[in-house]
């Protein structure tokens, strides 16, 4: 099946090709800067450009593709311009979807995230699952308001089998930037001296990129999939880490409400900008994959796992 990767440079995008590759796929992996590989430039791939602003870049890169993958899409950070960018993301998500009709790929298999249905978290909630949806406004967040837009956009265009896969919070090797894959980096370096009471699903990218392709042979056009792993603590994730190395780091424990004040402080402090991940933890809860375990066979592998692969990618494994 021949497919385009959008995002290929990335981290999902880099594994979904990985996989694509392995299947005996033709790839066609897309990049904005001709000369950046990711973490596969030791892959057989047809590289091209292309840009998201640029709409014929994006037809180009498409044309004669049974199915593309989408796992570029926009990532803003500044939550005092929430309009402004979920303008732009939607004109964003509006392209993509033009070039694929223009180019003629019918599949699109799109990368949302876990957190178009995020809810503030309350002990003892049931894990969410796909019948939940973000509430627009209570995250305060430019990034939960842009996902939900580009997914709802995305799954509203009826004339095309859009797929849409939500994964959580995505770990494994090749996070070339880093981005979710900081968290084991900077733990593994000593860097993580606190921790405090929350729960993280923790996913490996292997597995998320495994999926991708299952949705794209089997996936039902319309519906949303969790692509989730495992619900950890916070803490447990930290001590994952440790074991892997063979440490155990003293870490201070913080309470919620001080976590809470410090991040209503920085958002008061006009030249600061939290990363959104941290700024939205109040969201973060566990999450149930059961459909996509079904549906897909989506099969998370142990997190122990992931933490060993990633620290050694980074190399921070004896």
């Amino acid at each position: 099946m021949k497919c385009c990767v959008l995002g290929a440079t990335g981290f999902i995008g880099g594994q979904i090709a990985r996989a694509a590759v392995a299947r005996g796929w033709p790839v066609r992996a897309a990049r904005r800067h001709p000369t950046n590989t990711g973490a596969i430039g030791d892959l057989s791939v047809e590289w091209v450009s292309a840009d998201l602003r640029d709409a014929r870049s994006l037809v180009a890169a498409m044309r004669d593709c049974e199915v593309l993958f989408h796992a570029a899409a926009a990532y803003p950070q500044d939550f005092r311009h929430i309009a402004r960018a979920v303008d732009e993301s939607r004109a964003e998500m509006q392209r993509v979807l033009d070039a694929a009709r223009a180019a003629g790929v019918r599949r699109v298999i799109y990368t949302s995230s876990f957190t178009t249905l995020a809810r503030r978290f309350v002990p003892g909630m049931p894990p969410l699952d796909e019948r939940d949806f973000y509430a627009p406004g209570t995250a305060h967040s430019a990034y939960y308001e842009a996902k939900l837009a580009m997914e709802r956009l995305a799954l509203a265009a009826r004339d095309l089998e859009v797929v849409a896969l939500l994964p959580t919070a995505v770990f494994g090797p090749g996070d070339v930037k880093p981005t979710t894959g900081r968290v084991i980096r900077e733990a593994g370096r000593g860097r993580i001296p606190v921790y405090f009471d929350a729960v993280i699903n923790c996913v490996d990218g292997r597995d998320v990129a495994a999926s991708h392709l299952a949705a794209a042979e089997r996936g039902r056009a319309g519906e949303r999939y969790i692509l989730g792993g495992h619900n950890l603590t916070m803490r447990e994730l930290l001590e994952t880490i440790d074991a892997c190395q063979g440490v155990r780091r003293p870490r201070l424990h913080l309470a919620r409400g001080l976590v809470r004040a410090l991040v209503r402080l920085a958002d008061a402090l006009p030249f600061v900008n939290l990363p959104e991940n941290f700024r939205t933890f109040e969201f973060w809860g566990p999450v149930s994959s059961r459909k996509a375990e079904v549906e897909l066979g989506h099969a998370p592998r142990p997190f122990a796992e992931t933490a060993r692969d990633t620290l050694a990618w980074f190399g921070l494994l004896v």
